[in-house]
């Protein structure tokens, strides 16, 4: 292995693009077919075994092409989804930590014609199905990415891949395994996140933050069963109304804004400055990119507001309903309750155990008619990346100028993976460089989710590049 050699940019290219066409797109056709729901939405998935075939599928295809001299091994708690650790023996004393997941979204529905969750179907440079984009196709990417620099004889520090099963219902068995692998995972400086989204299909995008989250069902049940609405209308409140009621301490109807001053962080003057070029790079895109219903407008028309608002301010998703029947079978009845699934997502800045607490309390504090209340909440930290080092920063910028024609962009996004912030607590000393496939209509947990084949392919690239500067850096930078 050479310590400084550089990478040939069109081996790593045709490298790549042989192992998407022969073996890689083949195995997430068949993953896709695997309908392994994370578990917060198939309680069942130990008995129902599609995790762990998922799982096997991985391991086949990991041990067909293996990086030299890895080490792979399937480990599992009692009683928690299984994990896949990697290790890759490097030339250098440091370590790389690699990290996705297997774990899928539930199917959703509005597929369109011919797609489905659990369908694969391949269009053009586009796959299409669930879990293929988010976040299949981490593993391939990981391991490629480690081949690309072997291939070529280039050092490499060495590298851990870690890949859960559970980062969907957030990632509830990964402390676990992290506290139970700690010794083996050693302490990496570099953090290789492939669970992101893009701004573009153009360029390199960085995550700079992700949001926080409370996820929780909120209960409101007035009366013990159904009664007649015309004999009860006007004396037993509606728990709709009560419902309605109790989020309105929470958000302003009028205009989505979020009420409780502790749920709101200032937003540093990087990211404004970031989201300011992230805006001008992607124009209407930001908001353009989802599937609109004619006539229907975005929250405001200032792109940079928007950019931040689903990066750094607080937002509100109802994402799920009870003891709502179908219109069918709608009688004229006053319902015993209602409940709904609530998606709070918070500023990076904002603790999500807090921030829920604080969220059960304003929710069921007093409620309206005496009604019986409860919110069943779990929170999620959010994650602020630390500066990004002279190495990493000319690492980005290269590898994305040389895989895709144009310079790396830094933007936050909205969603939460909460790996990022446990990493971000446990090593506060390591880069990060948090990336993915998930650009425009990718529509990850809703319907039509595709994998863009060519981004994927670029990204294994400058994964490869930026492993090769670590090896190469400065030692006494970070």
């Amino acid at each position: 292995m050479t310590m400084d050699k550089a990478i040939d940019a069109r081996q790593s290219q045709a490298f790549v693009a042989s192992e998407f066409d022969e073996s890689i797109v083949p195995a997430l056709v068949d993953y896709i077919r695997i309908p392994n729901k994370s578990p917060e939405f198939d309680p069942d998935w130990a008995a129902n075994g599609h995790m762990h075939d998922a799982m096997a599928l991985i391991v086949e295809w990991c041990r067909a092409h293996p990086a030299d001299r890895m080490k792979l091994e399937v480990v599992e708690l009692p009683g928690r989804t299984p994990l896949l650790f990697i290790e890759i023996p490097g030339e250098i004393d440091d370590t790389v930590l690699l990290y996705g997941h297997m774990d899928k979204q539930p199917e959703m529905t509005g597929w369109n014609e011919g797609l489905g969750p659990w369908k694969p179907v391949l269009r053009g440079e586009r796959l299409y199905g669930r879990g293929g984009a988010d976040d299949g196709y981490s593993t391939f990417s990981s391991l490629s990415a480690i081949r690309i620099l072997q291939e070529q004889g280039i050092s490499h520090a060495r590298c851990v891949v870690i890949i859960e099963g559970s980062e969907e219902s957030g990632s509830p068995d990964l402390p676990f395994y992290i506290e139970h692998l700690r010794e083996r995972i050693g302490e990496p400086s570099l953090v290789v996140c492939l669970d992101s989204g893009a701004g573009n299909y153009d360029q390199l995008w960085c995550t700079t933050s992700l949001r926080g989250m409370v996820a929780g069902n909120l209960h409101v049940d007035v009366i013990g069963e159904g009664v007649h609405s015309g004999d009860a209308g006007g004396v037993v409140p509606s728990s709709f109304r009560v419902l309605r009621m109790l989020l309105s301490r929470l958000e302003n109807e009028t205009d989505g804004a979020i009420l409780p001053d502790w749920l709101h962080a200032e937003i540093p003057v990087q990211r404004v400055e970031q989201a300011r070029a992230a805006a001008a790079v992607i124009g209407d895109r930001v908001w353009a990119r989802f599937p609109w219903r004619e006539g229907v407008r975005p929250m405001t028309d200032d792109l940079v507001d928007l950019v931040l608002a689903r990066s750094w301010r607080p937002a509100l998703a109802v994402t799920g309903a009870g003891g709502l029947p179908d219109l069918g079978d709608a009688g004229n009845v006053m319902r015993p309750g209602t409940s709904v699934r609530l998606s709070l997502r918070l500023p990076p800045s904002v603790s999500g155990d807090a921030a829920a607490a604080r969220l059960t309390d304003l929710l069921t504090r007093d409620p309206p008619h005496g009604a019986r209340v409860r919110f069943e909440a779990q929170g999620n930290d959010g994650w602020n990346a630390p500066p990004l080092a002279a190495w990493l920063e000319a690492a980005l910028l290269a590898s994305s100028q040389t895989y895709f024609g144009r310079p790396a962009m830094y933007m936050g996004e909205g969603g939460t993976i909460p790996f990022m912030a446990m990493l971000g607590a446990e090593f506060p000393a390591a880069q990060f460089l948090v990336t993915g496939v998930l650009g425009p209509e990718s529509n990850a947990h809703g319907p039509n989710e595709f994998l863009h084949i060519p981004t994927a392919q670029k990204l294994t690239c400058c994964v490869a590049e930026t492993i090769r500067q670590h090896a190469q850096r400065p030692r006494q930078a970070s």
